[in-house]
Parts: C-alpha cells; sequence; structure tokens
C-alpha cells in the first residue's frame, strides 16, 4: 500500500521524539518565572552571615541573636526557593570580634526589611515585616546592641483604603483593647521599680486604640469594644505571671498588626501596621526577660511560635 502524505516514517518520528526531549525541559525552566533578582535574597544573605558570625563567638546573647538571625534566613529561604528566581550575588560578611559588632549589623538588616515592606506582595511583606520587627527585638537583649531606635510615631492615614482591610482592623482593635485591660491589671502584681515601663506601655497601647478607632470609623465600620474582662492563659499571682502575661498581649498585638500587613496592599496602612508591629517586638523583649523565658527576642515576633 502506498504511504499516504501525513504518514510518518520511524526515522521522522525518532527525530520528533528527540526535539521534543530537548524541547519540554526548556520550557519547563522558564515556566513564566520572575528572571528578575529576588529582594528577599540580601536579607537572606545578611542573616545567613550574621548567624554564622554570632555563633563564632560562642556568647550567650550571641547565641540568642545566631538562632534568630538563623531562623529568619530559614524562612526567607523557604520564600526565596518556592520563586526560583536569581539570587544577588553578595560578598561574605566579615567575622564579628565581639557583640558590640552587631549593633550596626541589626539596624542595617532592620532598615533593609523595613524598606520591602510596602514595596512587596502582601505575604512577602508579612515576611519582611517580621524580619525587621525580629531585629527590632533582638536590638534589646543587650546594651552593646542597642537599644535600637523606638518605632516611629503612627497617625491614622489619610485617603487610604482601609475599607478592604475592615476586618484586619478590627482584629488590632481588639488586641489593642486586651493589652490595655492587661496593663491595667498586672500593676498589681508588679513592684514600683515597674511603673515607667507600665506607663509607657498603657500610653503606647492607647495611642494605638485611638488611631484604630478613627481609621475603622473613616471607613464606615463600627469600632469594636473592648471586653468587660479577659481570661489569662494563665493565672498571675507574682512579678514574673504578670511579666508574661504582659509579652503575651505584646505578641498578641504583633500578631494582629502583621495580619494587617499581609491582608492589605494599601501602602500608609501597611506602614502603619509594621511601626506598630515594631513596637510590640520592641515593648515584649524586656517583658519575656523579666519572665524568664526563652528565647527572650523573638525570630520573627507575630508568626506563632
Amino acid at each position: 500500500m502506498t504511504a499516504r502524505p501525513f504518514d510518518l516514517s520511524r526515522r521522522a518520528v525518532l527525530r520528533l521524539g528527540a526535539v521534543s526531549a530537548v524541547a519540554l525541559p526548556l520550557a519547563a525552566c522558564s515556566g513564566g518565572y520572575d528572571e528578575s533578582p529576588d529582594p528577599l535574597a540580601p536579607l537572606l544573605s545578611a542573616a545567613d552571615a550574621d548567624a554564622a558570625a554570632a555563633r563564632a563567638l560562642g556568647d550567650p546573647v550571641a547565641a540568642q541573636v545566631a538562632d534568630a538571625r538563623a531562623a529568619q534566613a530559614a524562612a526567607l529561604k523557604t520564600e526565596v526557593d518556592r520563586l526560583n528566581r536569581p539570587k544577588t550575588s553578595t560578598a561574605p560578611a566579615a567575622p564579628a570580634s565581639n557583640l558590640a559588632g552587631f549593633k550596626e549589623r541589626l539596624a542595617t538588616a532592620r532598615k533593609q526589611a523595613e524598606d520591602l515592606v510596602p514595596t512587596l506582595p502582601a505575604y512577602r511583606a508579612g515576611l519582611a515585616a517580621a524580619v525587621a520587627a525580629g531585629c527590632a527585638s533582638l536590638q534589646r537583649l543587650a546594651p552593646s546592641i542597642g537599644p535600637g531606635d523606638d518605632a516611629q510615631h503612627v497617625a491614622a492615614p489619610a485617603g487610604t483604603g482601609a475599607a478592604d482591610a475592615v476586618d484586619s482592623l478590627q482584629k488590632a482593635l481588639a488586641a489593642e483593647h486586651a493589652a490595655l485591660w492587661v496593663y491595667g491589671t498586672v500593676t498589681a502584681f508588679l513592684p514600683g521599680e515597674y511603673g515607667d515601663a507600665l506607663k509607657a506601655g498603657r500610653a503606647e497601647h492607647t495611642a494605638r486604640r485611638d488611631v484604630l478607632t478613627q481609621v475603622v470609623e473613616a471607613a464606615g465600620g463600627t469600632p469594636v469594644a473592648p471586653e468587660a474582662a479577659y481570661v489569662p492563659p494563665k493565672p498571675v499571682t507574682d512579678t514574673a505571671s504578670a511579666s508574661a502575661l504582659v509579652a503575651s498581649a505584646e505578641q498578641d498585638c504583633s500578631a494582629a498588626w502583621l495580619g494587617l500587613v499581609t491582608h492589605t496592599d494599601d501602602e500608609p496602612l501597611r506602614r502603619m501596621a509594621l511601626q506598630a508591629l515594631i513596637a510590640a517586638a520592641r515593648r515584649g523583649t524586656p517583658w519575656r526577660q523579666e519572665a524568664g523565658e526563652k528565647p527572650t527576642a523573638l525570630a520573627m515576633p507575630g508568626q506563632p511560635t
């Protein structure tokens, strides 16, 4: 029988198969990935370098820095690898001769992460925000590496897209209500030398509460009201348990503010949430220290521990 025009010879079929075998991996490799360098890669490189340098010091505080920066690096690496984007090549950081060498390192890493938060997609913005807050928290571990800058004053942003983030704003407001209750409750269990810390904490949470109330109302929502009372996760009986309760309240606030970062694309709202997250993380560190909790400084404040 004469072969029809569209019949393929065995040799042609094999040739076509060979071409396909080469073409498929090339297509798979292109995959639609963004080929620009990953903006999180410099944060990852710095965290890796800091973890190694801190580990080499053999100092107890440096060990906490090493653990936190290693945890940050692991979280960043997972996200960088997920998108399979080219990694930024950076020179290895110089080793630190003492703990004070991390003062500038932490300040730089914090600033780099803060600057990225307004520019990234929501999930990645939350990751950068948690790294910034973690570095800010580490800055309060010891005078030689801190204290670092306090969070910026937060005012209600004007002309924002808050209507799309009302649920997250309400959760942050509920957390601030609870924190104010905690600061009032622990007063009876803390000696007089804690007075300034309690006063500063109450003032900070009052300001956050008032800003949130204003933003929710401007977005057309009804601000959630505080509960008459709250149930502590553990009984409060002494200085340590009172300090632990305050630290827990600050972590709850951190989680709520981080939730706002990851649930809005509005730049002013993100900036507001970032500064509130950093403030809560920085307040939490000394309270965790007083309560004897480990780690003293959280690597990624706001994320589940």
